[in-house]
């Protein structure tokens, strides 16, 4: 009988340290929302003790959320363990996740302390967060590089203590898949006691293992796998959902083991992620990527017109790609609509439908065809995210070889239109310039990323641009069939959110995290 393997996200707390990543609490929230509908058993919300703003995040999920447990970060200290059990209090189902460093560089330079002193704490650390939650989960930070001795001795005191998981993270992604697989079968045979606990392991990227490091300790008997969506997080990021969860189902053959997650979700959350984070995912991305079912090659393409398995070892429609492009039209009523979103994953109110149904029609008299990814664009540009302070009504630019640069910009605000124009290097400088005229506020431009979210010559284009304003940075995006129209959407975005007193809070009280 194939083995049930725990699937840990933590998109939200590990996954959100990658550099320009911040989320804000709503929209961590929408995200919660589609990895319970993805099918995760666990979601880590946050860090709590970090910010108000992550501690926010995590209480507005652990209100929203249900069906997976909901799990919050803490070191070893008193103050944390509250703040994560303070935020989870809402939870249905909770989990304290307890850290502290084990490994001889950690004890000597970070923690300078004996491991006796570390054993002693560690113990503490889970008694006290039993207090709180029934579920525990330890992790001995560097684990990886922590001599196994010493590893073994502290396993077994912290699943004496009450640790109901104990996570084995290769912080630093140090590992090796071989290595990595001994030192996990190594815990299941030197560990008393580990039959009372379930084996997780968390492995980063660095040298490009953190998958194939996941997949072996599976092999030697983990039950739980810490992951991210599009593998991000942390450096080089972490061990990627749906690389695992799509190897596990492909290879059920080898690994005799299965996961709960709705693969069919996949491509979703990916795109839900990769919108909100900023963080696009390369092409060449193994199952999200776009071109992940793409094929160039003549050969390529004559196998799979006979016979899809020739070259595709899993089909589009395993990970929520359909086939078929060409969904909708100007002539399609809101029914066909509003099954076509039921069928990609959105769950929408009657009121956030009608508004998609509206810029659905809108968007189809300009296309001549409507893509998937249309929809998604359509539906994504409505999720919640910062107060919306300012609305674009009105964008109009002026260029040429001979002509300087202008553009006249309108802002709704509260019920008031302001408008006012600028000239700048180009169009969209000049927009920015208008925008930052009209509301007053003059952050740098870090980055602007322009991609096509559909094909053909009237595709819409998707803006993603990352702005600083002292030391508050936010990302914002906007899509449109007009790229000048699109990227000042995605700027109107990034500035409602630095304005946004919840965000700038968030942001100003955020530190950097530490993390298994």
């Amino acid at each position: 009988m194939a083995r049930r393997i725990v699937i840990f996200d933590t998109t939200l707390r590990d996954g959100e340290q990658a550099p320009g990543a911040s989320l804000t609490p709503p929209e961590k929230v929408e995200i919660a929302r589609q990895l319970a509908r993805l099918g995760v058993d666990v979601i880590e919300g946050g860090f709590p003790i970090a910010s108000p703003g992550d501690a926010q995040a995590v209480k507005l999920i652990a209100q929203a959320v249900r069906g997976p447990v909901i799990a919050a970060l803490a070191r070893s200290l008193p103050k944390d363990i509250e703040a994560a059990a303070a935020a989870l209090a809402p939870a249905k189902r909770k989990r304290i996740h307890v850290f502290l460093a084990t490994s001889p560089i950690h004890r000597k330079y970070k923690l300078r302390k004996a491991r006796a002193e570390i054993l002693r704490q560690a113990v503490w650390a889970v008694t006290y967060a039993k207090r709180y939650a029934k579920e525990i989960e330890f992790s001995p930070e560097d684990a990886s590089r922590t001599e196994p001795e010493f590893l073994h001795q502290v396993l077994e005191a912290v699943i004496r203590a009450g640790a109901t998981t104990v996570n084995i993270p290769d912080t630093v992604g140090f590992a090796i898949p071989s290595q990595f697989g001994a030192l996990i079968q190594g815990i299941t045979q030197q560990v008393r006691n580990i039959d009372r606990a379930v084996i997780s392991v968390h492995c980063h990227n660095d040298l490009g293992l953190a998958v194939p490091n996941s997949l072996a300790a599976i092999a030697n008997g983990a039950g739980q796998v810490e992951c991210t969506v599009n593998g991000i997080g942390e450096r080089a990021g972490n061990a990627s959902l749906e690389e695992i969860v799509m190897t596990l189902s492909i290879r059920k053959d080898f690994f005799k083991a299965v996961t709960g997650v709705d693969t069919t979700q996949i491509t979703a959350t990916s795109r839900l992620v990769s919108t909100l984070t900023g963080l696009i995912v390369q092409p060449n991305k193994a199952i999200v990527g776009e071109n992940a079912f793409r094929h160039e090659s003549g050969i390529h393409q004559d196998g799979v017109l006979k016979h899809a398995k020739t070259y595709e070892i899993m089909r589009p429609g395993d990970v929520g790609l359909g086939k078929s492009l060409l969904v909708l039209g100007k002539l399609s009523g809101r029914h066909a609509f509003s099954q076509r979103l039921r069928g990609l994953g959105f769950r929408l109110s009657k009121v956030e439908m009608d508004r998609a149904f509206a810029r659905f029609k809108s968007l189809a008299d300009k296309k001549k065809e409507i893509f998937d990814a249309d929809l998604v664009a359509i539906v994504e540009e409505d999720l919640p995210a910062a107060q919306e302070i300012y609305k674009l009504a009105y964008v109009h630019t002026a260029s040429g070889s001979d002509t300087v640069p202008t553009a006249t910009i309108r802002l709704a605000r509260e019920g008031r239109i302001l408008e006012d124009a600028a000239t700048g290097d180009g169009p969209v400088d000049a927009c920015y310039k208008a925008i930052n005229r009209l509301t007053g506020v003059t952050p740098e431009l870090v980055d602007y990323t322009l991609q096509a979210v559909t094909k053909g010559r009237d595709a819409q284009g998707e803006v993603s641009v990352k702005i600083r304003e002292k030391r508050v940075e936010v990302t914002g995006r906007g899509t449109s069939t007009d790229i000048i129209e699109a990227s000042a959407k995605a700027y109107v975005n990034a500035v409602n959110k630095l304005l946004s007193s919840t965000t700038r809070r968030a942001y100003l009280g955020r530190r950097s995290a530490p993390h298994p």
